[in-house]
């Protein structure tokens, strides 16, 4: 263990028996070593600052870690780094009803945002389905997306304010919750989205809104991708959309083996969309389903009648991911623009179907904003690291496909471990270099999150 850390920390914040260890050193990647030092539990900034100093002063490297949820490998400690725990830095620390804004520490669960601005009668709309485990300052770390970007946008357009603590163990203060501010770099905007690889977020200010009004939500049976994207326009074109998801027939296959859930209609289709929408918009969703239906585009349909049935059929899209763990799957989170998405996905799949005629492939996703989530399942009778070693060596010719219609290869994961080394399928050569630039800005001597996002 490092020197220094008894001095800093108590017993009760500063852990290093192997079951903890094993815990928070890791996210939700099962595919890399974990082997952190210690664990700390910080409770203020200035404990953070003398950490990161201390950390400076002895030459040791700090991997800081949320809820953990993530799935690139980003919170990942497999070099002896000493894990900085958010945990009990998760407080609600000042509320201005009149900025709509909520001054909170990064350890602060984001479902709990979510339940004190309802609280207040207002909405945080940022929503996934690891909201009721995933932290602020991971958030905030990976520009997280979910659900509702298509209404509200990323992590990133809530940001009003930040302090982190650099890499060199200064602690800036990042627009201050303003809403003008035309004196320069915008700081804040570095941080979000950078993995903890320039500092650590230690407070955020994070904007409200008004609540939405009730929502209701449906799902359609569309027989071809294509037209998932022509049921997208129709709907866009006549009615703001809180969400617009797809699964395919072999996701919600797995959710129904997981979870006691009902199949949404009588006869199976290749392709389902989720789509939510304001109740009071009801009457105009009913009549551009029924041109959906004439067009052929839709062979069917449900619309919630309750608030419970409206959960279940949100839980027939956010359950996939806990429903598909047990296969081991190896994830990837690309986007093109909305546009592109029927060639690309028909590319992709043949890509896979060539590789590995064996492979199940799920493919389920944030269609109203260009984000595909693709899940290839692991054999039942093939070792873990000979199908992750399989399924990484295809990664290339997929990404290829990504760069060739300027898109991403991590539409909302991060780039982590998983990712980091096919960074230059979606950033130039210039890119990278003014990211390693600003990397030895921030962060001199190499301690925050070393080896991820950023490619050696």
């Amino acid at each position: 263990m490092p020197h220094g850390l008894d001095e800093l920390f108590s017993a009760r914040a500063l852990k290093r028996d192997p079951d903890t260890l094993a815990q928070w050193g890791c996210d939700w990647t099962r595919s890399f070593t974990v082997a952190p030092s210690a664990v700390v539990f910080p409770e203020s900034v200035e404990e953070v600052v003398a950490l990161v100093r201390l950390a400076n002063e002895s030459a040791f490297a700090l991997v800081p870690s949320g809820g953990r949820t993530g799935l690139s490998g980003g919170a990942v400690a497999g070099n002896g780094e000493v894990v900085v725990s958010f945990d009990r830095m998760n407080r609600i620390l000042d509320f201005s009803e009149a900025d709509r804004l909520v001054r909170c520490q990064a350890g602060l669960v984001t479902g709990a945002l979510q339940a004190f601005a309802e609280e207040k009668g207002l909405y945080y709309p940022v929503d996934f389905a690891s909201s009721g485990s995933s932290q602020i300052g991971g958030n905030i770390s990976t520009n997280a997306g979910g659900i509702k970007v298509i209404r509200y946008g990323l992590t990133r357009d809530w940001v009003a304010g930040l302090k982190v603590v650099t890499g060199s163990g200064e602690v800036i203060d990042c627009n201050q919750g303003l809403v003008k501010n035309a004196t320069g770099y915008d700081l804040r905007h570095l941080f979000v989205g950078a993995e903890g690889t320039l500092g650590l977020v230690v407070e955020a200010q994070m904007r409200l809104t008004r609540a939405p009004a009730p929502q209701q939500v449906m799902v359609l049976g569309v027989p071809a991708f294509p037209d998932i994207l022509k049921v997208l326009a129709a709907f866009q074109a006549t009615l703001t959309l809180s969400a617009f998801e797809f699964f395919s027939e072999r996701a919600l296959t797995k959710v129904l083996a997981h979870r006691d859930l009902q199949r949404p209609l009588p006869e199976s289709v290749p392709f389902y969309a989720l789509l939510e929408f304001d109740e009071p918009d009801m009457d105009r969703a009913m009549s551009v389903f029924e041109r959906t239906v004439e067009e052929g585009w839709v062979t069917d349909g449900v619309l919630s009648q309750s608030e419970k049935q409206a959960a279940d059929l949100w839980a027939l899209r956010e359950g996939i991911s806990e429903s598909i763990a047990p296969y081991t799957p190896y994830k990837n989170d690309l986007s093109v623009r909305i546009s592109l998405m029927g060639e690309f996905i028909e590319e992709v799949d043949a890509l896979v179907a060539a590789s590995y005629p064996d492979f199940e492939v799920c493919w389920y996703g944030h269609i109203g904003d260009g984000n595909l989530h693709l899940n290839i399942l692991k054999p039942a009778d093939l070792d873990g690291e000979a199908f992750y070693e399989r399924c990484h060596a295809i990664s290339p010719k997929i990404f290829e496909a990504v760069r060739s219609r300027n898109g991403s290869i991590s539409a909302e994961h991060g780039v982590g471990l998983l990712k980091r080394d096919f960074l230059g399928f979606t950033r130039s050569e210039s890119d990278l270099a003014i990211m390693a630039a600003l990397k030895r800005v921030f962060d001199p001597n190499q301690v925050m999150n070393p080896g991820k996002l950023l490619p050696g």
